[in-house]
């Protein structure tokens, strides 16, 4: 390791904790197979003082999605294998079943379980097991788009991945996990931690702020090939030295885990098989994040300069932001830095995207930067020279013709509809949706509209709805069973010929094309 090397690492390593606060962390650099950075500090558990170190068991939740399918590529070969199993367990889907191949690249067309559930009225701290997640998954009725088409992220396609996997080859997932990939790979403690509510060796997850203060978070659901992994530092590190490993190997799972992707019409995709694929600094590589109440990782590997970084923190702080960071570091970058004195676009405001029906509203963040609420979480986009706006998967842009926005990763990009008035009343009332059994309450308390969802998991909790445009509105979902809750709901009424409000489509990014029928 060259001087200058040891001095941005050791800077790397004073400004994480500082830079991403929270009870506990631990960050992995490795480069041609060699642990250039190995270190943890803080608490795994805070009120029990137990340190962080670099054994340490940790729920690595999304990255689970890549181990699931290279068990189904080591299993099966051909994904396709599975296509009955998964037609199986969607008994009520009134069309074709989307094929294991479109799970594993997340373009099943699937609504996600973990929203849907809201939508009949979870409580976000609710038990989620295995029967009440077979209960969601098997009620689904229709697709939000055909499979193969575009890109949305739903866990239940791992899920149902792991379990056809079980019925095909009649082991346990986790004792394929064992034998097929952690002993092979020298994964010496890594496990199943199917169960959310604890960690055998008293990790804790936590919720909160350095302002407000941490306390342990409540997780109470039972997963397993969407985000069942629990592993420890050094666990990771072995993962990624077998990457490194087997780098010119084509036929070894990484290698094939990895290779291009593609939507049914020939445009590539940037996520396949539990992998996300992109650029940074010029150099492409591959990784994922996961997230719980309480748990941010990250990792990835970039093959043109053999690099690995393994990030994890016990806390909600950006996981991925500190591996960007840590691979700035190795590499001798600097973060990019957004265009200096753009002029603000005059086409903020409120919008609609017409193929998903979802409201996004477009504001100011900063000088040089704008804000865009439309996926599950907002989005930051740097102004451009040209004109628009992008974060390098996102793009907002205004040629003659309207305001269009591009999501490459998604194979979409439409023209947005304005949304612009004030929002019309009348639409206090109950509303049924036959497809889901559900129901949607909103209720004028006050003079202040409220909204809260319904289903055979109880009644949802009210919340303040967010008027948006003439009869367009938003009712929040900050906190749900999943880290990434839903976001906001999209909330379009429809009225009849007499001005009378008559149903309402109701739709997220994870779960669209919902349509509420007033009772």
């Amino acid at each position: 390791m060259t001087n200058d090397l040891s001095a941005r690492l050791d800077r790397l390593l004073r400004d994480l904790p500082h830079a991403y606060p929270g009870p506990g962390g631990a960050v992995a650099v490795l480069r041609g197979g060699e642990v250039l950075l190995r270190h943890a500090w803080g608490f795994a558990n805070a009120e029990r003082r137990i340190a962080f170190t670099p054994r340490t068991l940790f729920r690595t939740c999304s990255i689970t999605k890549q181990f699931t399918c290279a068990l189904v590529l080591d299993a099966c070969g051909d994904p396709d294998v599975l296509d009955g199993g998964v037609r199986a367990r969607l008994p009520h889907l009134g069309e074709a079943a989307p094929g294991a191949l479109a799970l594993c690249h997340n373009q099943s067309g699937l609504r996600d379980y973990w929203a849907v559930a809201m939508l009949h009225g979870s409580p976000a701290e609710a038990p989620l097991g295995d029967a009440e997640a077979a209960q969601v998954i098997a009620g689904t009725r229709s697709l939000q788009f055909a499979p193969g088409t575009r890109y949305s992220y739903a866990n239940q396609n791992f899920r149902l991945l792991s379990d056809a996997l079980e019925e095909h080859t009649g082991r346990g997932f986790a004792e394929l996990l064992r034998s097929q990939i952690f002993d092979r790979v020298g994964m010496g403690s890594a496990f199943l931690a199917a169960d959310t509510r604890a960690m055998p060796d008293g990790t804790e997850g936590y919720e909160g702020t350095p302002a407000g203060g941490f306390r342990a978070a409540e997780n109470r659901v039972v997963w397993t090939g969407d985000a069942g992994l629990g592993a420890s530092l050094d666990d990771m590190i072995a993962w990624e030295r077998h990457i490194d490993a087997t780098r010119d190997d084509a036929g070894s799972l990484y290698a094939r885990l990895s290779g291009p992707v593609r939507f049914a019409n020939g445009a590539p995709a940037a996520y396949g098989f539990g992998l996300g694929r992109g650029e940074e600094f010029g150099r492409q590589l591959t990784g994922h994040g996961g997230a719980l109440r309480g748990w941010r990782s990250h990792r990835l590997y970039v093959p043109s300069e053999r690099v690995s970084v393994v990030v994890m923190f016990n806390h909600l702080s950006d996981a991925q932001g500190a591996a960007l960071d840590a691979l700035a570091a190795v590499l001798g970058e600097a973060r990019p830095r957004p265009d200096a004195d753009m002029p603000m676009p005059d086409w903020l405001g409120a919008w609609r995207e017409p193929e998903t029906g979802l409201s996004a509203r477009i504001e100011a963040a900063g000088a040089d930067a704008l804000r865009l609420r439309f996926g599950h979480s907002a989005e930051r986009l740097d102004l451009r020279a040209d004109g628009s706006a992008s974060n390098g998967r996102t793009v907002l842009r205004a040629p003659p013709d309207g305001l269009w926005m591009d999501r490459p990763q998604e194979n979409q990009s439409s023209r947005l509809l304005p949304a612009r008035g004030e929002a019309a009343p009348g639409i206090a009332g109950r509303y049924r949706c036959d497809e889901l059994d559900a129901e949607l309450d909103i209720a004028d308390a006050g003079g202040v509209l409220h909204g809260a969802f319904s289903g055979f998991f109880g009644r949802g909790r009210m919340e303040m709805l967010e008027p948006i445009g003439p009869d367009l509105w938003a009712l929040p979902c900050p906190r749900a069973l999943d880290h990434t809750p839903p976001g906001d709901w999209t909330l379009a009424f429809r009225r009849d010929d007499a001005g009378r409000v008559v149903e309402v489509e109701v739709g997220c990014w994870l779960a669209r094309r919902l349509i509420y029928r007033r009772a």
